[in-house]
């Protein structure tokens, strides 16, 4: 996946201007657009998409620090059809419009290329169990919420505070299948989701295809399939933060499998507030 990676930087450098093939690359890869999108935002710390538009406001604006006369001739070669998108692109990178940027020559803001390497210290201890799961369904009480990424989603917290303890009561004892217990489900977010994107949050429970959903329910369907189980316990939320960035930087790339579509889940054994013991589901396939 590393070298993968660094394939599809090296096609990002290539030609500043063409639309990346996403999903032909990685089927030539040997991998999914899918898997490829949600490797690279978790190690690079920013969508691909994102990358692409900074690397060619990085060349654009160079050229025209170095003298070059008509934005529209630099607004194409890196993929615009026009001066004004081209403009609002330049903007949003450097804070100045690409006048500006020709008249006083910055100040810029510069993405380096980027290179991957395989981390190989194994610095976060990693219980991992795979699983083969039929097909279930999560039940629960759902929200829209924006993504957090570091620290606790206080979108979150206020969901479940909203859900009384007997309704939790009720959960408990309607769950009938693995993952057992109450069950933070996260769903319905782009692999490469930049920070601050919605995404449906569930509180609920892992029920048997064939077991009656109570009508007052929100419901995730999952498909059969296979299960990656990482594991931990610690401090809270930051154990489970550096266990869902050692599964991209540690994991996965050293092992035989790649993430599919489908919601994440977070099985909590025990917690306190500030620690918790816990199970992180990602539904994975064979790369």
């Amino acid at each position: 996946m590393i070298g993968t990676l660094n394939a599809l930087i090296d096609l990002v450098e290539a030609d500043a201007a063409e639309e990346i093939d996403v999903v032909g690359f990685a089927r030539e890869h040997g991998t999914t657009e899918y898997h490829l999108r949600r490797m690279f935002s978790a190690l690079a710390g920013m969508p691909l998409s994102e990358y692409v538009r900074r690397r060619r406001m990085t060349l654009a604006g160079a050229e025209l620090v170095a003298g070059a006369a008509n934005i529209l001739d630099v607004a194409v070669r890196h993929g615009y059809g026009s001066v004004e998108a081209f403009g609002r692109a330049f903007r949003a990178v450097h804070g100045i419009g690409p006048a500006d940027a020709r008249r006083d020559g910055g100040p810029l803001r510069t993405q380096p290329t980027l290179r991957f390497r395989l981390s190989v210290e194994g610095s976060t201890p990693m219980d991992v169990t795979i699983t083969h799961q039929p097909e279930l369904v999560l039940a629960g009480h759902s929200a829209e919420v924006p993504l957090i990424h570091a620290g606790v989603n206080p979108h979150i917290q206020e969901h479940i505070a909203a859900i009384p303890p007997s309704e939790h009561a009720r959960l408990k004892a309607l769950g009938d299948a693995e993952p057992r217990g109450i069950l933070a489900v996260t769903a319905g977010i782009e692999p490469d989701a930049p920070e601050g994107s919605m995404l449906t949050y569930l509180h609920g429970v892992a029920l048997q295809a064939s077991t009656p959903v109570p009508d007052d329910l929100d419901v995730i369907p999952l498909e059969e399939g296979t299960w990656a189980v990482f594991a931990s316990s610690g401090p809270f939320p930051e154990t489970l933060q550096n266990l869902w960035a050692a599964t991209a930087t540690e994991w996965f790339p050293s092992n035989p499998w790649r993430l599919r579509p489908g919601p994440s889940i977070v099985r909590y054994l025990e917690f306190t507030g500030t620690s918790a013991s816990c199970e992180l589901w990602l539904p994975v396939e064979q790369g």
